[in-house]
């Protein structure tokens, strides 16, 4: 009969052995010594636990590969978070907050487990001894006047965004101000969230806060995973093969590029034979595409690209009408998407220009994030998205030439398979040590200057605690040396533009946000001057 032995007793047994063995070459007359090294033998013993535990799925949920990637993946520049601001009217109170919190949020069990890290990665564990009161916490902004109170509220997001959480418990927190008067004079409450990327991606916390308004619905339930203990096959499984399969059809096949279809010959090799002449297109566009992403040039030297610092700002501006938005793109025949990138770009290159730098000629490169997964799923959280790179023509100063521009570079990212490329890789860097796993993410922190979202939102402002969320924005992280990032929402009839930035970089986000008004503005007079045909 073969006995088994679990990891803990493993461990238990080879930390008393060295133990003894300390002991024993010491001798009796080194007590103190001795108490030092089972002191040292006790740690091993818990570090060894919860490693074995960890590595053969004895407790708690292992952590995917590309959550744990983004887990790993914090600096001193650059912490993995997204964060996020409601602008509330009338206010709400801290009690109720906590009762609403309690009520959804904590549903998701994923907000009440905090997160253990070992040599082979890192394990979902629920925590014992949370408290809702050290993730639903008061806030006051700093000295300022009713005229300020915004860039007040603006200076303490960018403080909370370089705050890191503390990895003892859950990876969240809410901070409520409960007296905040915004720019129209009216009186409310302004709540800064902070999620860490680990738990889910963006359109994943969408699905989130839409269980948190008032006459939202619960997450569905999920039976929970059966313990296992997990080998190559697994990740191999849950990182290559389904983000090529199961979600990504369903995500490429929306978009209609027939990509979809030859996906389907990953999972049956014998259609795959008969259909030599799809498999070899979709090979070769694979392959064009790996290329593509490896062989990336170098962003234009502009002063938003260099070594970060440690301290961000935060901008944003009042809604544009999305309706005057829809009109412009109707008339020029472009997409809202290439409408807003547009005035992006144009905006960013007359930030260059007020600093006394000529952007003509020059592109800088943006990763945007695409979502892999259907929407009926993003209640199961995680991080299931990829990230496309879009370069932004910001030295061409006509507006009709650039949104044209945009739109032809739109175009050509339809049918790529970049964003499953840069998801596979994140996969692999989760397997990696942390200074690999740097160094083969620093590719894209080297080749970029921002990251962007673009995310639509609800289309009638939602209610939260009996209050309306007047405001919604939210931003998520930058990594490596990246230190621009650029928001973009729809939301309650309006688009709303955000900017975080890297102090050292640019310091004054506000005057890039001033821009875009006027780039949107300008974009709409020359499209009423343009020629109307009969």
């Amino acid at each position: 009969m073969v006995t088994r032995i679990s990891a803990p007793d493993v461990a238990r047994r080879a930390s008393r052995k060295v133990a003894g063995q300390v002991a024993a070459t010491v001798g009796p007359a080194a007590e103190r010594a001795g108490q030092t090294a089972r002191k040292a033998a006790r740690v091993v013993q818990k570090n060894a636990t919860r490693a074995a535990s960890g590595m053969l799925g004895m407790s708690g949920e292992r952590m995917t590969k590309v959550d744990t990637a983004w887990l790993r993946m914090d600096s001193d520049s650059n912490l993995m978070m997204i964060v996020g601001v409601w602008v509330l009217q009338p206010g709400v109170d801290y009690d109720t907050l906590c009762a609403r919190v309690e009520e959804r949020l904590l549903k998701y069990h994923r907000f009440r487990q905090r997160v253990v890290e070992d040599a082979a990665g890192a394990t979902w564990v629920t925590d014992t001894r949370f408290d809702i009161h050290h993730h639903v916490v008061r806030d006051k902004l700093p000295q300022h006047t009713r005229a300020d109170a915004q860039a007040a509220l603006q200076q303490r997001v960018g403080e909370l965004a370089m705050q890191p959480l503390d990895r003892q418990r859950p990876l969240w927190q809410f901070h409520l101000v409960e007296d905040y008067t915004g720019p129209d004079g009216k009186k409310g409450s302004a709540m800064i969230v902070r999620i860490h990327h680990c738990i889910a991606d963006g359109i994943a916390l969408i699905s989130v806060t839409m269980s948190l308004v008032d006459g939202g619905l619960p997450p569905p339930e999920r039976r929970e995973k059966a313990d296992h203990a997990g080998g190559a096959e697994d990740w191999i499984a849950d990182t290559l093969v389904k983000p090529f399969t199961d979600m990504t059809v369903k995500a490429l096949g929306a978009a209609g590029t027939g990509a979809a279809s030859a996906l389907h010959l990953l999972t049956d090799p014998q259609k795959g034979m008969t259909g030599s002449i799809d498999t070899a297109k979709l090979v070769y566009q694979v392959v064009s595409d790996l290329a593509a992403l490896a062989l990336m040039p170098d962003d234009s030297k502009t002063r938003l690209k260099g070594k970060p610092g440690t301290q961000k700002r935060v901008a944003w501006c009042q809604p544009i009408p999305l309706a005057e938005v829809k009109a412009v793109g109707k008339a020029l025949n472009c997409s809202i998407n290439d409408v807003l990138l547009s005035c992006v770009a144009g905006a960013i290159g007359e930030y260059l220009r007020a600093h006394d730098d000529d952007p003509a000629g020059q592109e800088i490169r943006a990763m945007v994030p695409v979502n892999l997964r259907p929407i009926e799923q993003a209640y199961k959280l995680g991080n299931r998205f990829g990230l496309a790179p879009l370069v932004l023509p910001i030295g061409l100063a006509n507006p009709i030439e650039r949104v044209y521009e945009v739109r032809r570079r739109m175009q050509e990212m339809k049918g790529s398979y970049q964003p499953l490329l840069a998801f596979s890789l994140l996969a692999v860097a989760g397997l990696l040590i942390k200074p690999a796993q740097d160094a083969m993410l620093n590719l894209f922190g080297k080749k970029t200057t921002a990251v962007m979202t673009n995310v639509p939102g609800p289309r009638e402002k939602i209610k939260f605690c009996g209050s309306t969320v007047e405001q919604n924005l939210f931003w998520v992280p930058q990594s490596g040396d990246v230190g621009l990032g650029v928001s973009i929402l729809s939301y309650g009839g309006g688009v709303q533009f955000g900017v975080i930035t890297d102090s050292t970089l640019c310091p004054d986000p506000q005057a890039i946000i001033d821009e875009f008004e006027p780039e949107f503005a300008r974009l709409s007079m020359v499209t009423l001057m343009l020629p109307w045909g009969d």
